[in-house]
């Protein structure tokens, strides 16, 4: 009996302190975050090598962090206040919780998220009297720890791995920093002098062979960086095509032919589009032209088009996008996949991951798919179209295909094309007259050229200009009837003319011309007067001998006129459509 008394007792203490060990919530000291694995690992050997209890979880959103812990509220607060004082950690450091934590990268192998301990009740007699007989009827077994491999067994299971699982470990030691030679599948000097430093880097016995679990816990650290994307085959019928997707941060948002669209769905602004269309090469390259107009494939990055497939790779400040497309058996199919920039490691991989894993099934989409959609000018099959930052009008003055715009249509442009298609360079541009000069890189043949005027241009006398009034939207320059209201400026200024019209912005740029079709001037842009606002009809030209003299400096030659003629309106829109141009600056 005594001894059963002291039993209860015993039990009674010890469910009681379990009790109030449970009240104390486990917390940590979190004292880094990295935006990469391979960072995270080589800041916390550093911390691990003169701090006890660090750890590394995966944070979500391709972040990693390095924590002290598991400790009490009390402990944590006394280990963040003394590691503060002797600088062994950040001042920035902070007490968080397991909440904060998706999984454990480090010690490899680790799982401390689990010994958070819930809240229990206050224990009663009872309580305690039927703990201590399920104590005595009930024994857990302790939990069982796989023995790990000798270094012989090591080599036996080895030698068990096909020549793609041993390339596949050397791509995994490569991503490690432990491997920097050919992926060969052949495990010389070199691989297992990586094994080795793998190894010794993560806590193991260096013996140049890695074990069973050793193989395991190395491919977890490989696929950690792949934690919370969710990355899994999806397989659209409609388009005949399965791939490996990140299904956690993009979801299906429209399917509009040829383009089937996954949008960003997290925090993330990842996008994923699947391609499929029925068609031949002519068919193929036109996709080709048709990607580099939109929105979601940046300007800059290297190209590449082959007579059955093709690659486009852009890049810019905020993202990178490939796109892999090819063409068989009469069926154009493959994907874009566009990922921030930054994030090199996981945009790798996720690419890595769908070009393996894409496969063509049978099917294409019909032509008819999304035709129900809202339309919008500025989309294109659901994809938004680039559009450039501003779009003005020129004139071609020779048959090399050089162009005279306004200056304010290429001011502070990455890219400067002709009719949308044909990039050109500033050959020069003059402020003060607000004239620029540009020359095409491919040679152009104009339909025809600028002839300027040598007469005397006669004051009220009837004037038109030619431009893309709407920059661009439609694709033919319109023409604006006005009069030549003054032969200089307001201020009498002799290089400009002044007109009584009503242009657009994207007039500006544009010849203006006489009754027979001989050019004058030059729209210029209307001017920010400030407190001062000019009558609507009123606007300027830069003369046109003015712009000659500018060109002649340049060593341009152009063609004059002293004919006076009377061209029909007709007549004059069509010659005008010959030589004026829209400029666009991107």
């Amino acid at each position: 009996m005594p001894r059963l008394i002291l039993s209860m007792v015993s039990a009674l203490m010890i469910t009681a302190q379990a009790a109030i060990a449970q009240q104390e919530e486990v917390v940590w000291v979190q004292i880094e975050a990295q935006p990469s694995l391979t960072q995270a690992n080589e800041e916390i050997r550093k911390y691990a090598s003169r701090l006890q209890d660090v750890n590394g979880f995966s944070l979500g959103g391709g972040w990693y962090g390095i924590a002290l812990g598991p400790y009490t509220r009390e402990d944590a607060e006394t280990v963040l206040r003394a590691y503060r004082r002797d600088q062994l950690i950040p001042r920035d450091a902070y007490i968080t919780f397991t909440s904060s934590f998706q999984s454990q990268f480090w010690p490899v192998g680790a799982n401390l998220l689990n010994v958070a301990l819930d809240p229990v009740q206050e224990a009663t007699p009872a309580a305690v009297e039927a703990e201590v007989a399920a104590t005595v009827q009930v024994t857990p077994a302790p939990e069982l720890q796989l023995p790990d491999e000798t270094p012989r067994e090591a080599r036996a299971s080895e030698a068990r791995l096909s020549r793609d699982e041993k390339k596949e470990l050397q791509v995994w030691l490569q991503w490690s920093g432990h491997y920097n030679a050919a992926i060969d599948g052949a495990f010389g000097r070199g691989t297992r002098a990586s094994m080795s430093a793998w190894q010794a880097a993560n806590g193991y016995e260096t013996t140049g062979v890695l074990t069973t679990l050793q193989r395991a816990a190395l491919r977890d650290q490989y696929n950690a960086v792949l934690d919370g994307l969710g990355l899994r085959a999806v397989t659209n019928t409609e388009a005949g095509i399965e791939i490996k997707i990140p299904t956690e941060i993009v979801a299906l948002k429209s399917t509009q032919y040829p383009f089937v669209t996954y949008a960003p769905s997290a925090d993330i602004d990842a996008q994923v589009v699947l391609i499929s269309q029925a068609g031949d090469q002519t068919t193929l390259f036109g996709l080709y032209d048709i990607m580099q107009t939109l929105e979601l494939v940046p300007l800059e990055g290297p190209r590449e088009r082959k007579n059955t497939s093709f690659v486009l790779v852009g890049e810019d400040a905020t993202r990178i996008s490939h796109t892999e497309v090819s063409l068989q058996a009469g069926e154009i199919k493959g994907f874009t996949l566009v990922w921030p920039a930054g994030d090199e490691e996981r945009r790798r991989r996720v690419l890595s991951e769908m070009r393996a894993s894409f496969q063509r099934i049978p099917g294409v989409l019909d032509p008819s798919a999304g035709a129900e959609a809202e339309q919008d000018i500025d989309l294109l099959s659901g994809l938004e179209i680039r559009r450039p930052k501003l779009s003005r009008s020129g004139f071609f003055i020779d048959a090399a295909g050089t162009v005279v715009t306004t200056a304010e249509a290429v001011g502070r442009c990455e890219r400067v094309t002709i009719d949308g298609d044909h990039e050109a360079d500033v050959l020069g541009a003059n402020e003060q007259l607000g004239v620029a000069v540009l020359k095409p890189r491919t040679a152009l043949a104009p339909m025809a050229v600028a002839t300027f005027s040598e007469r005397a241009p006669r004051l009220q006398s009837e004037v038109a200009v030619a431009g893309y009034s709407f920059e661009g939207v439609l694709g033919a320059p319109s023409v604006t009837y006005g009069t030549l209201a003054d032969l200089s400026g307001l201020n009498g200024e002799e290089n400009l003319s002044r007109l009584a019209l009503t242009p657009l912005p994207g007039d500006a740029g544009g010849p203006v011309f006489d009754a027979g079709g001989s050019v004058l001037g030059m729209l210029l842009p209307k001017a920010d007067g400030g407190t001062r606002v000019l009558p609507e009809d009123v606007s300027f030209a830069a003369r046109g001998d003015a712009i000659r003299q500018l060109l002649g400096a340049e060593g341009i030659s152009t063609a004059g006129s002293t004919i006076a003629a009377f061209m029909d309106p007709v007549d004059l829109t069509a010659h005008a459509s010959d030589i004026t141009v829209l400029v666009s600056c991107w």
